[in-house]
């Protein structure tokens, strides 16, 4: 898939974000979109600075995720990489030029307003909120995909309901593969991404784009 297919994540990816970040990498590839993200690849070799920026260039979409932008406990440090990379991203688009300039984000926190206290440039921005909860994820997501993406796609009930027979499934299967739970929670991500893409094909009409819709 090419620039207008691709979806940047930019989020937490340690265990504890993963009941998110599942549903979000399912929604968009429900969507006949290719989440990219920086652990599709496990080569140590490649410097992450990086890899983030050929990511950035070549997705004409991108989801931050700014939810960790407060610590969860004393003593804990808050996560800079997030709003990091979001800068890149729109930097990106301001100054990059070309087919760049099309370049559209969606950011999501957890808590509304709470980003205005820690990145004040951002106020009257469109941020959505998803509460932690892995089906209004899916809510935002979809809905944001279907206005900015252009793709037709089933309602979020109906997403979030496929996303957990697909959860059902790929545990199921794995299981009979010789995979542990601990095998199956830590899945990586470029595993379960394509497995998720082999659902999708088998199990529902993949989202397309109008034609004549120009984005």
């Amino acid at each position: 898939m090419g620039f207008e297919e691709n979806v940047f994540i930019n989020c937490p990816f340690d265990e504890a974000f993963y009941p998110l970040l599942r549903p979000l990498l399912f929604t968009v590839i429900y969507a006949g979109l290719n989440p990219r993200l920086a652990l599709e690849r496990l080569n140590s070799g490649e410097p992450r600075f990086q890899k983030i920026l050929r990511l950035i260039d070549e997705s004409q979409y991108a989801i931050h995720d700014l939810s960790r932008i407060k610590a969860r406990k004393a003593g804990d440090l808050f996560r800079l990489n997030m709003p990091f990379e979001l800068g890149l991203d729109v930097g990106c688009r301001e100054f990059a030029g070309d087919h760049r300039s099309e370049k559209k984000c969606l950011i999501l926190e957890a808590k509304r307003h709470r980003y205005q206290a820690a990145i004040s440039d951002l106020s009257n921005s469109d941020i959505e909120v998803h509460k932690n909860k892995p089906d209004r994820v899916v809510v935002v997501v979809r809905n944001w995909l279907h206005s900015e993406a252009n793709v037709s796609i089933a309602g979020p009930t109906q997403v979030w309901n496929d996303f957990n027979e697909f959860m059902a499934a790929d545990y199921d299967d794995l299981l009979v593969k010789g995979f542990s739970e601990i095998d199956i929670r830590q899945l990586p991500m470029n595993e379960l991404i394509d497995h998720m893409r082999t659902w999708v094909r088998a199990n529902t009409t993949t989202a397309k784009r109008p034609t004549n819709v120009s984005t």
